[in-house]
């Protein structure tokens, strides 16, 4: 299984905290917002069927449904499972959650959907390439693929594990492992192996002590891609 046990325990400990916006993963709650407008700004989903992988407790399969998308999340934590099947129905929203990895989702679901998201999943899995390859098997053809990760650069070290793990204490310790950050010519040749074409990168800027996060030209730290399945 595509899986890592101490990533998928480190998460499912944090499960109650997903929802709390000054909380542990405040940061979260920032960047949600950003990722939602780029979705939206990238791709009409009103009404269109989106499948969220590694959905953790929902923060944006919520923010997608609100904007009327027919909207199922993946996640391998079932303690996190619990946490947005609880929230979305405490907020009478309609979003098909399940426990599983891509892999065993793309093996099993007869469905072909619209658009794939995927935020900062791929920096913690073992095999980031079956992770694209699932995604692709599941996504009708011409279907869209946003996704967002981290850079491996000595700037993404610094901001991402000695800043925001150590200094500014925004993100639990051992959030990330540098080593499993993915440089942008990297996921480039994962999206062509896995039949898709890259339309945009974009870099995310988060600045701490402001809780502010904004869209950049600059892919150094956190990043976001748009890309689209071939026919």
């Amino acid at each position: 299984m595509n899986m890592n046990e101490s990533e998928l325990e480190h998460f499912s400990a944090l499960a109650e905290e997903w929802w709390k916006p000054r909380g542990k993963l405040k940061t979260l709650h920032v960047i949600n917002p950003l990722r939602l407008n780029f979705i939206i700004n990238t791709i009409d989903i009103k009404n269109k069927t989106i499948l969220d992988v590694g959905c953790g407790g929902g923060l944006l399969c919520e923010g997608m449904a609100h904007t009327s998308a027919n909207v199922t999340g993946i996640d391998i934590s079932k303690k996190l499972i619990n946490v947005a099947i609880a929230h979305a129905t405490a907020n009478k929203l309609e979003i098909d959650y399940q426990t599983s990895t891509i892999e065993n989702f793309a093996d099993t679901t007869q469905n072909k959907y619209d658009a794939v998201t995927c935020m900062e999943l791929l920096e913690h899995v073992p095999d980031p390439l079956s992770v694209l390859k699932s995604i692709s098997r599941v996504l009708n053809p011409g279907g869209h693929l946003i996704l967002s990760t981290i850079n491996r650069t000595i700037k993404s070290y610094i901001n991402m594990i000695l800043g925001a793990e150590y200094i500014f204490n925004i993100l639990p310790k051992n959030t990330h492992q540098y080593s499993q950050f993915i440089k942008p010519s990297e996921l480039y040749t994962w999206l062509n192996q896995t039949g898709f074409e890259l339309h945009e990168i974009t870099g995310i800027k988060y600045i701490p002590v402001l809780d502010h996060a904004s869209l950049v030209s600059d892919p150094s730290t956190n990043y976001m891609v748009h890309a689209v399945l071939k026919n």
